[in-house]
């Protein structure tokens, strides 16, 4: 085997790390940020882990060039992070707040100055507390309309060094986890048709915002973000093949098909029990303008088989005995690999991004200061096998960004749970490197997989 050639990716394959601004930064009362959803979501009682809250996470807003310095180190050449919302307009609209816009402006600067180019989302879940107040947040079309004015007030800001943007960071999770399961900010449980015409708002509000970058950024790339339902074949037959391919259509209709065909499948809706979302005059054509790339952060999934039931498939769950993360999901890489594939029968050939994939792993210090995650290593180097296989097979994979860059506030979880590459110690913000990280340095270094 030629071990200097085996798995190489294409000279301009991108790779990353990504953070998200909850998660990391930290600083939530300080410099004019207003409260966002999750800082009241994370006080109710029983909703987060140990009743742990991203008051202080990661200490990120003080630390970020300590932090560059650190990516710089690993040799990343992209990073992708959020801007908060209620950092830049406290009331998530009106008054601008100019120390919320210095802070990623600076941020900006010195990962370019480090030779790091910057993709920034500009919603990753942590919405102004005011919105949801006053607006029922992603309830209502006005949330949709104030994601735009905000939207445009960022990348007049950061628009002349920043080049890629995501709009919005999988919009299941504060659409129907908070609203059908109450797991996720803002929480409270409603009916279907209230959560439905969330995800419509905010898929009306990606297209808003992805009309309002190309305004002001012609030559800008724009994307979105979703979590993907990854449905995969149990076996490799016919059969099991046409049931995967017809449930990852199905799993993901609800957003995918109208980002892509400005049509809601209206027989998915009906054999889940749902009513379609109320739709007005130019909506689907705003949703569905055409995007740059598409974006998939992606974890687990199981299987799925043929079966003679009204859907045509059924899932195949996975053993206790099969190999798990931290988060006991089980680690099914060939998923991605079947997503990617049927993104491309479905969609044709847009660019297509990893923009998270990670574990996460119960990572223990060993006594010498290191941490020895072989697990997280073997975890990125499937995954990443996968990610080849697929450029092979004709897919446009043009970009991974690991999940995460350090550990951080993993949401309802709180700091139970470690993704990072780099580890955090929370009591002291002390960061270091895991062999996942060294792992994953090689890898950019050499453009293969290790």
């Amino acid at each position: 085997m030629d071990l200097q050639n085996s798995y190489r990716f294409p000279g301009d394959f991108i790779w990353g790390a990504a953070t998200a601004s909850y998660q990391i930064e930290g600083a939530y009362d300080e410099d004019g940020r207003g409260l966002s959803t999750w800082d009241v979501f994370s006080r109710l009682p029983g909703k987060v882990r140990n009743g742990d809250t991203g008051d202080v996470a990661c200490d990120h807003y003080h630390r970020y060039k300590e932090d560059v310095a650190l990516m710089k180190e690993l040799g990343l050449k992209h990073y992708r992070f959020s801007v908060a919302w209620p950092r830049i307009l406290p009331e998530g609209e009106g008054e601008v707040n100019q120390k919320g816009l210095d802070f990623y402006s600076d941020l900006v600067d010195e990962l370019l100055a480090a030779g790091i180019e910057p993709l920034i989302t500009l919603f990753h879940w942590d919405l102004p507390q005011a919105l949801q107040d006053k607006y029922e947040g992603w309830g209502s079309r006005r949330t949709a309309e104030l994601f735009a004015d905000y939207t445009r007030i960022v990348v007049r800001h950061l628009g002349d060094r920043v080049k890629r943007w995501a709009t919005i960071n999988e919009i299941m999770c504060f659409t129907t986890l908070a609203h059908r399961e109450d797991q996720h900010a803002p929480g409270g449980k409603r009916d279907k048709a209230y959560t439905n015409q969330t995800v419509h708002n905010a898929l009306l509000g990606h297209g808003m915002a992805l009309k309002v970058i190309k305004e002001e950024c012609p030559q800008a790339q724009v994307g979105i973000v979703e979590n993907l339902m990854a449905p995969w074949p149990y076996y490799r037959t016919e059969e099991d093949l046409k049931a995967a391919r017809k449930a990852w259509k199905d799993m993901n209709g609800q957003r995918l098909m109208p980002l892509f065909t400005g049509v809601y499948d209206e027989e998915a809706f009906k054999r889940a029990g749902e009513p379609l979302p109320k739709v007005e005059e130019g909506d689907m054509e705003l949703i569905s303008q055409k995007m740059d790339y598409i974006a998939y952060n992606y974890y687990s999934h199981p299987p799925v088989r043929a079966a003679q039931n009204e859907w045509g498939f059924e899932l195949v769950q996975m053993p206790e005995a099969f190999s798990r993360t931290d988060m006991d999901w089980p680690i099914t890489p060939e998923a991605l690999y079947w997503s990617l594939i049927f993104t491309k029968e479905l969609f044709g050939d847009i660019p297509i991004y990893i923009a998270e994939n990670g574990m996460a792993a119960a990572d223990k210090v060993e006594e010498d200061g290191s941490i020895q995650d072989g697990d997280r290593v073997e975890f990125l180097r499937n995954h990443l096998r996968m990610c080849h296989k697929a450029i092979e097979d004709g897919v446009n994979l043009k970009g991974y960004y690991v999940w995460s860059f350090m550990d951080n506030f993993e949401w309802a979880f709180g700091y139970s749970k470690r993704f990072g590459i780099v580890r955090v110690e929370y009591d002291t913000q002390k960061r270091t490197v895991k062999e996942s990280g060294r792992y994953y340095s090689l890898v950019i270094k050499e453009n293969r997989v290790l």
